[in-house]
């Protein structure tokens, strides 16, 4: 079953009620001084800094801190922004601000200024991290402070955020993301300068939602999405709703089922296979499988239930349905967890043959219809229920990896192209920041070529944003999840994480810390969140401070093949590889025909040689390649090789 964060009630209420469409609208009046800049701030060492508020416009306003000082105007929409020339890391000191108001901001910092964003496990608490009660207890760090930005999609690009500075200390630190944290805690550390963690993160979100509408315009995938969601946003606000219209397009030109009507009986062409439901169909015969597929059932009706009125009953379906009964649409829904239950009208039931279709669209994680055989049924007003459960065909159409992406519903939804750039990134520029750490993936894992463009794209938004071409961006490679697989198979999460790695390898200013060996089988959210941030930190020190040291695990360079083996090259070996357990393993062979197969492996210096009997001339070496893979290649300072392949699309 997927595992998403669920957005509240209240705070969907909350957002509706602000009027997600009327941002302008209902903006309040903005503040004098941004809130980024408050009491117990750390202010980014060595960078020249803005710092900006609002005034009337044409208002002179000065900043002082230490022995630097800035002027500035307000500019007809009444922003203004100062500058002051680099300081050393130190404080504490005093920030002043003085114009139409004067403002002393106390117990101000300077040091380094991160941006710590992602989804669910980057939001993950310390209070809900391994040893939470001992870590919280210990997190009196004055040279540590936390800013967490409130929730909030927009269709615009927001200013300002209802948030401000504290000290890390355990009250404050217990709701602070766990990786932020211990990040922060390590580098600060290592450093001994003041550490400021600025905490964006919202679970279940796909990085296009965190990436400006500019950039993604210039992604051919996105930027048709970009243009209906501004249409759709305007429609939105002039009272509207064009989503269920974007949506029927998309079925038109991305799903042959639907442009073939095959609600109205299944397209007899077509080679129809058989799958036990309910049940997740990643357990049933399409693993791994992001997409459309139809579900089709034929059912009997007794003569004298034909005519009446009745109720199809579907229990949940993961994600989003769409139910026909004798091709007559009955309901639909996007709501993963929620059952279906759907009014049937009399005149849609006949005596005798009867087909039920079902259109389901998977985004990401489990498919399908996966309740209980009790919630599946046909009840015929006042006659006995009809059982759904047991055999239905199905025909998988369209893999998500190959459609366009798909239009998606505002409102309150965080999972919509740029919304959480506008609401919740945007209102920190241009903030001085030496960088950012990322811990996302996991909802873009049934896309992983088309995140080879799109993280790059929003590292690179970030950067012009941010006003700095050598921000720092840190990569959480993702943790190993799900089934451990006893062959070698083909996986989206290993693919994902190819496409980390090949952004951080193309990018001099962006580093990569490998979580493969710390997750968990059962729970996408692994508890051990000291290791994460650890390695973050020793990637940080690295990159963004030129430490001597070795901050990753191996990683592949080349391969020669040569009959009957493959000899691997390596580079961040550190003091020599090693083979955690004394046996090294994760390692698949094949020949031309890719028929991959466990190879037998050893190390041999600073490579690899691997073998395998029933494979004499291989030509592909796989290391890793799993959703949760068993690889234990490391270097000698424990950290472990990332996952590749040689035979790379």
């Amino acid at each position: 079953m997927r595992k998403r964060a669920l957005l509240p009630s209240l705070v969907v209420m909350l957002l509706m009620a602000s009027g997600f469409f009327s941002d302008r609208a209902a903006a309040q009046e903005l503040p004098f001084v941004h809130p980024l800049f408050s009491d117990h701030m750390v202010l980014q060492r060595d960078l020249k800094t803005p710092v900006w508020g609002w005034a009337h416009p044409g208002q002179k306003v000065t900043v002082s801190v230490a022995d630097r000082s800035g002027t500035a105007e307000a500019d007809s929409s009444g922003r203004w922004m100062a500058w002051l020339e680099p300081l050393p890391a130190g404080g504490p000191h005093e920030l002043t601000v003085t114009g139409p108001q004067s403002v002393t901001i106390s117990d101000v910092l300077v040091g380094d200024v991160w941006i710590c964003s992602g989804q669910s496990n980057m939001e993950w608490p310390l209070a809900a991290a391994n040893d939470a009660q001992q870590e919280i207890a210990a997190a009196h760090h004055p040279k540590l402070r936390l800013f967490s930005v409130p929730k909030r999609i927009s269709a615009e690009p927001q200013q300002t955020v209802a948030a401000r500075w504290t000290t890390c200390t355990p009250e404050t630190a217990r709701g602070f993301s766990a990786v932020g944290y211990f990040f922060g805690r390590d580098l600060q550390r290592e450093l001994e300068v003041p550490i400021g963690l600025v905490h964006a993160s919202w679970g279940g979100t796909v990085a296009e939602a965190w990436t400006s509408a500019g950039s993604l315009r210039t992604m051919d995938d996105f930027a048709p999405v970009v243009e209906s969601f501004q249409q759709q946003a305007a429609a939105k606000r002039s009272g509207e709703n064009g989503f269920e219209a974007m949506m029927e397009r998309w079925w038109k030109d991305n799903d042959p089922g639907t442009r073939e009507n095959w609600q109205d009986g299944a397209d007899e062409s077509e080679e129809w296979s058989s799958m036990e439901l309910p049940g997740n169909w990643e357990d049933r015969g399409l693993s791994n499988y992001d997409g459309v597929v139809w579900f089709q059932k034929e059912f009997s009706v007794p003569e004298q239930a034909a005519g009446k009125p009745a109720v199809v009953h579907l229990g949940p379906i993961d994600d989003r349905d769409t139910t026909w009964v004798n091709g007559h649409r009955v309901g639909g829904q996007a709501e993963w967890m929620r059952g279906r239950d759907y009014q049937i009208p009399a005149e849609y039931l006949k005596a005798g043959r009867n087909v039920i279709s079902i259109r389901v669209l998977d985004t990401g994680g489990g498919g399908g219809l996966y309740g209980n055989p009790d919630q599946m049924s046909v009840q015929v007003e006042g006659q006995t229920s009809i059982p759904l459960a047991g055999a239905w065909k199905y025909q998988a159409t369209t893999p998500l990896a190959k459609a366009k992406p798909t239009p998606q519903p505002l409102n309150s939804n965080p999972n919509v192209v740029t919304v959480l750039y506008n609401g919740m990134i945007a209102p920190l520029e241009p903030l001085a920041v030496k960088g950012a750490i990322w811990y996302q993936g996991e909802s873009n894992a049934g896309r992983p070529v088309q995140y080879r463009t799109l993280l790059p794209t929003l590292i690179g938004d970030w950067r012009e944003k941010f006003t700095s071409d050598q921000f720092t961006f840190l990569i959480v490679e993702l943790a190993n999840f799900m089934a451990v697989q006893t062959q070698p198979v083909e996986s989206g999460w290993a693919m994902l994480r190819e496409a980390q790695q090949m952004t951080a390898k193309n990018d001099p200013h962006a580093g990569i810390a490998s979580a493969i060996d710390i997750g968990e089988a059962n729970d996408i959210h692994p508890r051990n969140k000291q290791e994460v941030g650890r390695r973050l930190a020793l990637s940080a020190l690295k990159i963004a401070y030129d430490r001597d040291l070795v901050s990753r695990g191996p990683e592949f360079v080349s391969a020669t093949f040569d009959p009957g083996q493959a000899t691997l090259r390596f580079e961040h070996v550190g003091e020599g590889l090693m083979a955690k357990g004394g046996e090294l393993k994760g390692f698949a062979i094949a020949g031309d025909d890719k028929q991959f197969v466990w190879g037998n492996a050893k190390i041999e210096g600073d490579t690899v040689v691997v073998s395998a009997p029933e494979v004499k001339q291989p030509t592909a070496v796989r290391y890793s390649w799993a959703n949760n893979p068993i690889g234990t290649l490391y270097n000698r300072a424990g950290l472990p090789a990332s996952p590749f392949r040689t035979d790379e699309d």
